[in-house]
């Protein structure tokens, strides 16, 4: 991946912002484990590391640790048992192990990479991922989906100033790890439409230039579709490039909105209610892939709708309370105070109503064109097979939206007097 080409297309960007990134190095290649510590070292990282894994990846990677210490570094390790979530207390764990280090190495993918990164930024760390699957698109992002008492939200944290990945390791990773990774992917269809819709309404931030390095992102992994699941290393290199580019997207907005919309906060709001009541929620990107089916479905359809007669927001917040467990009720009042609706002017939604409905049309694939490619994947596209009864599916619809301050085309349904579970069901 050429980071001097990126930024160089990004110089005297029209949207008038500044962009740059921390990511010194991406390799990703055959044979990169055994070159580990001589890219590190090219790198100028720091010799005394923090390495975190869990037994999975540390197996993943076996010979790590051995390369590493014949290349002179000192390391220190935090190996977990099977890491499923990134809580706030590992965060405050890895801060104190890494006190006398001047690095952070995580060796893996998804929980760990969160934890290390968060932990790296507020414990001012050079932060290296070695990544053992091709599973999620954080890769290159700063911030992270962390859990605190049971409630998941996104975190500031550090970009990784090295991003390596051994095209081996990557292709030999399990077949569900990498279906999610492609789940992941093709959410940022769904996260561009929120995006430009904000822009529309509330003139939020909005990049030309960055939704494009996004849009190019989806375009490659859609494209070897049929490739990721056969085990070969281009298409494993290819997909986790595609990873690497979405998180650069974010760290140069500033922002996680490239890639990541309503479909992803369907997908905490399923999480925290089963987190809540000690049930494993499945892969990240198995349950995003998953709901950006969802969310294709409903946003064309919203899109068949000529006109619209919107109303301020008439959220009956008592109402949203009970679909919240009661120890997620601050943080969820903290996100609504104001609300993000406060700022949509019902007439401007009115008026803008038919360009809402081009952005929809132009940047959303056909259902059945993203069920094919998600099923040559591997991935998921059913709620049955996140494990989600239709009580929840209904209410994570109808009201993951006030889990955070961020304008969804989903958010403003009760301005619209639309009911999304309703919609989906007229067939």
């Amino acid at each position: 991946m050429d980071l001097n080409q990126i930024l160089s297309d990004l110089k005297n960007c029209p949207c008038g912002r500044e962009h740059t990134f921390d990511l010194q190095v991406c390799e990703i290649g055959h044979g990169i484990l055994g070159r580990t510590a001589e890219i590190l070292q090219a790198a100028a990282f720091p010799r005394r590391i923090l390495l975190v894994a869990d037994e999975n990846t540390i197996a993943a990677a076996d010979g790590i640790l051995e390369v590493l210490r014949a290349g002179g570094f000192e390391l220190k390790t935090r190996i977990y048992e099977n890491l499923t979530y990134a809580r706030a207390e590992q965060v405050a764990e890895l801060m104190e192990l890494s006190a006398d280090c001047g690095g952070i190495l995580s060796v893996g993918s998804g929980s760990l990479n969160d934890i290390c990164r968060v932990a790296s930024y507020r414990a001012e760390k050079a932060f290296c991922i070695f990544a053992t699957a091709p599973s999620m698109d954080g890769f290159a992002s700063d911030t992270a989906p962390i859990l605190e008492n049971n409630f998941k939200s996104s975190w500031q944290a550090k970009q990784p100033n090295v991003i390596l990945g051994d095209t081996a390791i990557l292709a030999a990773a399990p077949a569900e790890l990498k279906a999610a990774g492609f789940g992941d992917m093709v959410g940022k269809y769904i996260g561009l439409v929120d995006w430009r819709i904000a822009k529309l309404l509330i003139d939020e931030y909005y990049c030309d230039k960055i939704a494009a390095l996004t849009e190019e992102a989806v375009r490659r992994i859609m494209a070897c579709a049929e490739a990721v699941q056969s085990g070969t290393e281009e298409a494993a290199g290819a997909v986790m490039e595609a990873l690497v580019l979405t998180g650069l997207a974010m760290k140069l907005a500033a922002s996680s909105r490239p890639a990541s919309g309503a479909e992803h906060v369907i997908s905490h709001y399923w999480e925290c209610y089963k987190i809540v009541r000690g049930i494993w929620p499945e892969y990240h990107g198995k349950k995003v892939g998953v709901a950006t089916v969802v969310c294709n479905r409903l946003y064309r359809k919203l899109a068949e709708i000529e006109s619209v007669d919107p109303v301020a927001d008439p959220t009956d917040w008592d109402e949203v309370y009970t679909k919240y467990d009661p120890q997620l009720h601050a943080d969820v009042r903290k996100l609504n105070t104001p609300t993000i609706t406060d700022k949509v002017d019902p007439a401007v939604l009115r008026e803008k109503w038919g360009e809402i409905r081009t952005i929809i049309k132009e940047t959303l694939p056909e259902t059945e064109v993203l069920l094919t490619a998600m099923k040559q994947a591997g991935a998921a596209t059913e709620v049955e097979e996140v494990h989600v009864n239709p009580q929840l599916f209904a209410d994570g619809l109808r009201f993951h939206g006030y889990m955070r301050y961020r304008l969804l085309l989903t958010r403003l349904m009760p301005m619209l007097g639309l009911d999304p579970v309703e919609i989906l069901a007229e067939g």
